[in-house]
């Protein structure tokens, strides 16, 4: 398989007065595996069909390697689409299933017969190569049609949420044997999850949309560490981010009924009034003694995950999350003292929501 790069040059797509794609530049290079995220209707499974060739944008170009693909039919375009719900057809065993995009292309028998035999030696099918799909997991469902896709070799994979009907411990080793099989195959693949742990733990890059449009396109420990702004900072990592809305007044930041000195370092990147949104991550906010503690609030949830204990904790009208020792009990209606990491908060701007 001949890997090809993939670019949205200015794309917009549009249903009626609604914009599904608004204004999309973004390159997927040759052989990179690049997620998709965002929430429900951001448009990131529009984009997906726009290099399938399943729908034509409204305005701007695809490209696939230097060739304009914009308006060609699906059939020729050297890609090929993994679907949510496997799409396999129920009186074909594996096989026939795996044959049959080779079989409409005339592909000699002979050929058909190595490539089924290469893929299903890849996915570990072989010994169901005779059994339908009503007679398979969901698991093994979801590699056959990996492999009906694979037996293209195509130069691009597009996956639209492959697993989402996966349970939670076949989606863990789901996740490891395709990012086993990219590193394999070295094959271009555009991956469509809205779910961010699945992205963070896939991609090598990850595009994050909301609303039709690009938030950010970085490596996952870049959109963790340096999100560009609100929307990205509190969408990538679990538990979320937890904020602080106030109002910068020298050195500290006033919130309605409460002060949190922060510092001229964090201060000093916005002008004195301007009103901000500061960010901390829950490893950055720990319990301490109430003499001692930076703010003070009260615990809204608690959740005991093994290795530690996470807490919602309300302060005024905003919730901070703390990562605290799995020994601590806190009860939810507890106040509790906080001391906060401010070396490293984040901080944004309360309207646009852009990092300062």
């Amino acid at each position: 398989m001949a890997a090809q790069s993939v670019r949205f040059d200015n794309v917009t797509m549009r249903f009626g007065r609604t914009t599904a794609v608004d204004h999309l530049d973004l390159t997927v290079h040759e052989g990179e595996f690049l997620v998709l995220v965002g929430p429900s209707g951001c448009g990131k499974t529009t984009a997906l069909r726009m290099v399938a060739g399943l729908e034509d944008p409204t305005e701007g170009r695809v490209l696939l390697g230097d060739g304009d693909v914009t308006h060609d039919a699906p059939r020729d375009r050297d890609v090929a689409m993994v679907f949510q719900n496997y799409a396999l057809y129920p009186h074909l065993d594996v096989r026939r299933n795996l044959a049959f995009p080779l079989r409409q292309r005339k592909v000699a028998a002979p050929e058909i017969a190595r490539r089924v035999e290469e893929v299903a030696a890849v996915l570990e099918l072989g010994p169901l190569l005779e059994r339908l799909p009503k007679q398979l997991s969901g698991g093994q469902r979801q590699r056959v049609a990996l492999g009906r896709a694979m037996v293209r070799q195509p130069a691009v994979f597009l996956m639209d949420e492959p697993l989402s009907n996966l349970d939670a411990q076949l989606r863990l080793r789901a996740r490891a044997e395709l990012a086993s099989l990219h590193r394999r195959l070295g094959t271009t693949v555009i991956y469509v999850t809205h779910d961010q742990v699945e992205a963070m733990t896939m991609g090598q890059r990850i595009a994050v949309m909301r609303d039709g449009v690009l938030q950010q396109v970085a490596t996952p420990q870049e959109l963790y560490r340096m999100p560009a702004n609100l929307f990205v900072a509190t969408f990538i990592g679990t538990p979320a981010m937890g904020t602080l809305a106030g109002r910068l007044d020298g050195d500290c930041l006033q919130g309605p009924d409460w002060s949190l000195p922060v510092g001229m370092p964090l201060a000093g990147r916005a002008h004195a009034g301007t009103d901000v949104v500061l960010g901390l991550r829950p490893e950055h906010v720990n319990r301490s003694d109430a003499d001692r503690a930076d703010l003070v609030g009260i615990v809204s949830l608690v959740e005991p995950i093994g290795s530690d204990i996470y807490a919602s904790v309300t302060i005024g009208t905003d919730t901070v999350r703390a990562r605290l020792h799995p020994d601590d009990h806190p009860v939810v209606g507890d106040a509790i003292g906080l001391g906060l990491r401010l070396d490293a908060a984040h901080l944004f701007d309360a309207v646009t929501g852009i990092r300062l």
